[in-house]
């Protein structure tokens, strides 16, 4: 979006994190911003669909494991996009280095507003007339954040301390302030004079540069190295994937934009948000998005509270009933359930750990699992055997591959499949099947104009993914 002076808005999004404190719904193989926590579809597709009216082309900072997940929520916002894919997570200063490097130094008309992914913001007008507030201080030379008029003292989250008001309209930061105790923040609300830090940035790509130059060389250097060895490729719907060179980000220190940057720096301004406003950090953030009824109690899907009241149910799955419950929350998933206490959601993340030092595989990952062709479900397995639900995007095809331990029997739900075993090529259509013996290069291509679903039982001594020889693939993966 073009602001005064021909300034130019490009929307830079920071899409990283594990999400584990929404566990069991966000998992380290499907974060929270993927998640569909509120409203049936994702926090990214969300952020995407209110960035729109800024900027025509928005720029993802993500990890190389979930480019895919980005691309299908980009889609389905209706925007392109070019994603950065960071080789590790290295917090929000290195992301934003990259995101402001690929723009480059030069590129004093462009302004980037830089925002997480995860957040929940349904007022869009409100919010982009915060930014255009934020414009002149931007232009200038500031490093412009948004702060959000506290509702209530919260303990859960930063704060940012207002200073004396700038010509421009906006006012300098006096401070940043760790999250404080209930106390605390009840006497900050009080002095009327802070607001809440929502981690959203709007600065010129050579205002970040020189910034990090002076505060953060070390990452600055590092990021600049990564980047001046950057791989770039196009993903078959057109993104932008660009590489960052890996060594020399793994060197680079991992720390917050904050400490790194805003603290140290002396041409901060701040301008308030005054609409709705969730970093949906908990379970008990995400329930209070949810209407109540008239004991307090908060339903998603199929569940049912009777004789309950202040109780939270996400149940799309299945039918789940809490009896006489008080102060509950019960979120419900195919492979795991989460019943906790609302005085103890904070503690998810350290039942997570728990999880993951015992081995247990659904602490990290789902059952249904997203692909650049579609996704996979598995339903069922055993020794020796595994049942999945696969389905195949119209125009989507997986890659010409062979498993070296595993056998496959592919049967047609619904759909069209042109089906590659071997030399041969044919088509299936529902009720039909095919049987892709051990070593046997195959490939599934929906041929269709609706989505392709077939159930596939695999059988042999070892099933895991990495028993995948990929001898052609359009999604640029390669190896096993």
């Amino acid at each position: 979006m073009k602001g005064s002076a021909g300034y130019l808005i490009l929307p830079a999004v920071l899409c990283g994190g594990s999400g584990t404190r929404l566990w069991p719904l966000s998992r380290r193989s499907l974060p929270k911003q993927f998640a569909p926590l509120v409203g049936g579809h994702s926090l990214l597709r969300s952020t995407c669909e209110r960035l729109k009216a800024l900027g025509d082309e928005i720029l993802v900072v993500t990890g190389e494991d979930h480019r895919f997940s980005v691309e299908s929520e980009l889609a389905s916002a209706g925007v392109t996009g070019t994603l950065i894919l960071e080789p590790c997570p290295r917090n929000t200063a290195a992301a934003m280095a990259l995101a402001a490097l690929s723009v480059g130094a030069s590129s004093q008309e462009k302004l980037l507003l830089v925002c997480p992914a995860d957040h929940y913001i349904p007022d869009v007008a409100s919010f982009r007339n915060a930014i255009l507030r934020g414009l002149p201080a931007a232009q200038a030379g500031a490093i412009v954040t948004f702060g959000v008029v506290p509702a209530f003292p919260s303990a859960a989250y930063g704060y940012i301390k207002r200073g004396a008001r700038r010509p421009d309209g906006s006012h300098r930061v006096d401070r940043f302030i760790e999250k404080p105790d209930a106390a605390s923040a009840e006497a900050m609300l009080a002095a009327g004079d802070v607001y809440w830090n929502a981690g959203i940035f709007l600065c010129s790509a050579a205002t970040l540069i020189d910034a990090l130059r002076r505060h953060a060389p070390d990452i600055l250097d590092a990021c600049g190295v990564s980047m001046r060895a950057v791989k770039t490729d196009l993903s078959p719907s057109g993104m932008v994937f660009l590489r960052p060179e890996p060594a020399a980000f793994f060197a680079c220190r991992s720390q917050s934009i904050d400490y790194a940057v805003l603290e140290a720096h002396d041409d901060v301004a701040v301008v308030p948000f005054d609409g709705q406003w969730s970093d949906v950090g908990s379970w008990n953030a995400v329930a209070h998005l949810t209407p109540a009824d008239g004991s307090g109690n908060r339903i998603v899907g199929q569940g049912l509270a009777h004789g309950s009241s202040d109780t939270y149910i996400h149940a799309p799955y299945r039918p789940v009933v809490a009896l006489g419950t008080r102060d509950l929350l019960i979120v419900d998933t195919p492979d795991a359930l989460l019943v906790a206490d609302a005085g103890a959601v904070e503690q998810v993340r350290e039942v997570v750990g728990l999880l993951e030092r015992q081995g247990v595989k659904e602490a990290v990952t789902h059952r249904k699992v997203a692909r650049p062709w579609g996704w996979y479900d598995s339903i069922d397995s055993g020794p020796g055997f595994q049942v999945k639900r696969i389905g195949v995007k119209p125009g989507a095809a997986l890659s010409l591959q062979y498993h070296q331990r595993r056998a496959e029997h592919w049967v047609v739900v619904s759909g069209t499949a042109e089906v590659t075993r071997g030399e041969d090529v044919f088509v299936l259509t529902a009720n039909q099947s095919t049987y892709i013996p051990v070593g046997e290069k195959h490939r599934l291509r929906n041929i269709g104009e609706d989505e392709l679903q077939i159930i596939e039982v695999q059988s042999g001594d070892y099933l895991g993914e990495d028993d995948i020889v990929r001898l052609d693939d359009v999604y640029g993966r390669a190896g096993g």
